[in-house]
C-alpha cells in the first residue's frame, strides 16, 4: 500500500529551456523529492489553452502534484510565453501537430514515459489526440473544455474575445505574459477559429483509439462549448471515461472553481496511482 503524502511539503520548480524538433521551448519541472514520492508514480503534464502558458497556471499545478504526491511538468507551447516565436499562420492541423509530433518528443527529451496529461481548452484537445497515437507514453488524460469539434457557441465565445481584445485590458493582461508576440498569438487563435475552413474541423476520428482512462470536466457556463463536447467524449472513446459539470464557472475551471477542480482531480488522478 502506498504510504499517504506529506502535505506540508512544498514543490521544488525549475524552469529550464528544452530544444525540439527545431524550436526552443519553455518548460517547468515540479519535483518533491525522490524520498517524499513513489517513484513509480506518472507524471503530471500540464497543456495550456489557446491564449495561455506556463505563468497564466498560477500556482494550479503544483498544488495538483502536491496533494497527489506526483511530479510535474508545465511548458510554453512554440509561439507562447518564453518559448521561441512561431513565424506565419497556423496550419488548420495545428492541434494534431502540436500532438503528434511536439508533445511526444518533449516527453521523451524529458524522460517521461507514464505520464497523465492535464489539458485546458486546447490543451485538452491535444491531450486527447497524444493519448490515442502515443497511447504508449500516457496512462490517462484530464480535460477542462476541451474542444472536438467548432460549435456556434465556440465561434460567438471567439467573437467576443475579439471585442475584448481590442476595446478592453484583456491585450495589457496578456502582453505580460507573451510580449511582444501578444498579438500574433491572439489573432491567430482567433483568426483560425473564424476562419471558415474552420468550421468543419473535428477530433472525432481520434477518440475511439484512446483506451487510457478519461476525466472530462467543463464549466457549467462554459462561453466556448456546450455539454455536447463532454458527450462526444463520453461516447466515442474507447477507454473508461468519466465526466463532471463544474457549478458556477465558465471557460477557466481551474481557477474560477479552484477548490472544487482540486478535490475532483486529485480524486481521479488517485484511483489511477493506486
Amino acid at each position: 500500500m502506498k504510504q499517504p503524502f506529506k502535505e506540508k511539503i512544498s514543490p521544488f520548480c525549475r524552469t529550464f529551456h528544452v530544444r525540439i524538433s527545431g524550436c526552443r521551448l519553455r518548460v517547468k519541472s515540479i519535483e518533491l523529492g525522490s524520498n517524499l514520492v513513489e517513484t513509480d508514480r506518472p507524471t503530471l503534464v500540464f497543456l495550456h489553452e489557446g491564449l495561455g502558458c506556463i505563468d497564466l497556471w498560477r500556482d494550479f499545478p503544483e498544488t495538483l502534484c502536491k496533494a497527489t504526491g506526483c511530479s510535474g511538468l508545465v511548458y510554453d507551447r512554440k509561439g507562447y510565453g518564453g518559448s521561441e516565436k512561431f513565424e506565419g499562420p497556423w496550419p488548420p492541423d495545428y492541434l494534431q501537430k502540436e500532438s503528434l509530433t511536439y508533445l511526444p518528443e518533449l516527453l521523451k527529451e524529458c524522460h517521461i514515459d507514464h505520464a497523465i496529461l492535464i489539458g485546458h481548452s486546447d490543451g485538452g484537445t491535444i491531450a486527447l489526440i497524444t493519448a490515442a497515437i502515443h497511447g504508449n507514453l500516457v496512462c490517462a488524460v484530464i480535460t477542462e473544455a476541451a474542444h472536438i469539434f467548432v460549435e456556434e457557441q465556440t465561434i460567438t465565445g471567439i467573437r467576443k474575445a475579439v471585442e475584448a481584445f481590442e476595446t478592453t485590458p484583456l491585450k495589457e493582461k496578456l502582453s505580460r505574459y507573451h510580449k511582444e508576440n501578444t498579438e500574433t498569438i491572439f489573432y491567430r487563435w482567433a483568426d483560425r477559429w473564424l476562419s471558415s475552413k474552420f468550421l468543419k474541423w473535428s477530433i472525432e476520428r481520434y477518440l475511439p483509439k484512446i483506451i487510457c482512462p478519461i476525466f472530462v470536466l467543463q464549466g457549467c457556463d462554459d462561453e466556448y462549448g456546450t455539454t455536447a463536447q463532454i458527450q462526444g467524449i463520453v461516447n466515442q472513446a474507447s477507454g473508461p471515461v468519466s465526466s463532471k459539470l463544474i457549478p458556477g464557472c465558465g471557460h477557466v475551471p481551474h481557477h474560477q472553481a479552484k477548490a472544487a477542480v482540486l478535490s475532483e482531480m486529485t480524486q481521479f488522478i488517485r484511483t489511477i496511482v493506486s
